[in-house]
């Protein structure tokens, strides 16, 4: 999974570009609801658990790994299948490819019983997903008006929420039927990508060719080096790492960390926490940003939200008990739900150059899909060495405080 603000050098969308129609955004939420589906019912849930089945005794470091390397790829094949979808000039074939080629993915995960295997076919599983993913994202840039980019926003963003309390609640019912729990999830994909590219009329964009890879390090380096966007960068990538340290291990922290109550299975935990820190993201989203529009303050609603988080994982540091991973999941998802739509807003204000903006923001990605990949490694080195997880809320904490500082020296935005 790569959370994506990707642009992937398509023509945007004109003013006067045609309506993207009724039918364009309530498909656009399917379509993202059943990826985060996938994501957090597979990599959430019950990949945890069949790693822990396979090796129970080393599983924090084995699922480190795996989910590391595995981001490697979603990291990889995003901006590769991007730019093969931007050189045909056409967006859903290769959703229908990537979403079709989800269930054989998912079947040979489910028949994975080494940890090897596992990492093979969860890295494959991650190079498809990303196949639809950046195809996906880039309808709206080359369908929407601008005049209705923020409706379609909407519709793309509240595909996480949506989709985070179906996988968890799915992924949760075939905790103990691993093959079966894999396919579904497939099949959802694969169901969200043919209703998607049927009902969807495309038309085809003059295709482009893709920037060499050293234009691509030069136009890295060169965004980096305005002031302004460089904080925006590194705030973004350290509240990230912190909150995915934490967020990659959530199960495991609920089996070995959090007292449950009698009767209660960690799967289920995570099936009632996901809902509740899903509706407090949605509030968040909509509530941050809408107050930083009508207050004009970005860096103060950004910088409290990332203390807010960071106010959130000190929680079930203090204490194991389920109140307190409740606690935690509520205060966390209107941390990061209000976060990521201010934070959003404040970068593209301070993008360097108006023309180059597509590129600028497919560099901030970089700051959602890096740490990603880095994550399961430190949070796997901080619980093996301090043996438990509480080492591992205080140092997402730590780089959540970080993140919000970062925001100070921004100068352009208030």
């Amino acid at each position: 999974m790569a959370l994506s603000s990707r642009g992937t050098g398509t023509a945007a969308a004109t003013p006067d570009r045609p309506s993207p129609g009724r039918g364009l955004l309530p498909l656009l939420l399917l379509g993202n609801t059943a990826m985060y589906a996938l994501y957090v019912g597979v990599a959430g849930i019950l990949l945890a658990l069949q790693v822990e089945r396979v090796d129970p005794a080393d599983k924090v470091a084995n699922f480190g790994l795996i989910a590391g390397v595995s981001a490697v790829f979603a990291t990889v094949f995003n901006p590769v299948a991007g730019a093969l979808s931007d050189r045909t000039g056409r967006r859903n074939p290769w959703i229908l490819g990537g979403g079709l080629a989800a269930v054989p993915a998912m079947l040979l995960l489910g028949l994975a019983d080494t940890i090897l295997l596992i990492t093979i076919a969860w890295c494959l599983g991650q190079a498809v997903m990303n196949v639809y993913q950046a195809a996906l994202t880039s309808v709206v840039p080359d369908r929407v008006p601008v005049s209705a980019r923020g409706k379609a926003s909407a519709a793309v963003g509240l595909g996480l929420p949506f989709g985070s309390v179906l996988g968890a609640l799915a992924g949760a019912a075939f905790s103990d039927d691993f093959r079966t729990g894999h396919l579904v999830f497939g099949a959802i994909v694969a169901g969200a990508a043919v209703l998607f590219t049927a009902c969807t009329r495309e038309r085809r964009l003059p295709p482009r060719a893709p920037l060499p890879v050293r234009a691509q390090l030069a136009a890295f380096a060169g965004a980096l080096r305005d002031h302004d966007f460089r904080w925006a960068f590194i705030g973004r990538a350290l509240l990230v790492l912190g909150y995915f340290a934490v967020s990659g291990y959530q199960l495991y922290i609920l089996q070995d960390h959090t007292v449950l109550p009698e009767g209660m299975e960690p799967e289920a935990a995570v099936a009632l926490m996901m809902p509740l820190n899903s509706i407090a993201m949605v509030v968040s989203t909509v509530a941050g940003g809408w107050l930083s529009d009508r207050l004009d303050r970005r860096k103060l609603f950004v910088g409290a939200s990332a203390l807010l988080s960071a106010v959130a994982l000190v929680i079930p540091a203090v204490s194991a008990s389920w109140t307190a991973m409740l606690a935690f999941s509520v205060v966390n998802g209107l941390a990061f739900g209000s976060y990521m739509a201010v934070d959003t807003a404040l970068v593209t204000m301070v993008l360097p150059a108006a023309e180059d903006a597509a590129r600028d923001m497919g560099v901030l990605n970089i700051a959602n899909a890096g740490p990603q990949i880095v994550a399961p490694f430190v949070a796997s080195v901080v619980v093996s060495l301090s043996g438990g997880y509480t080492a591992l809320f205080v140092v997402a904490a730590v780089l959540a405080v970080a993140g919000a500082l970062a925001v100070r020296p921004i100068r352009g935005v208030r």
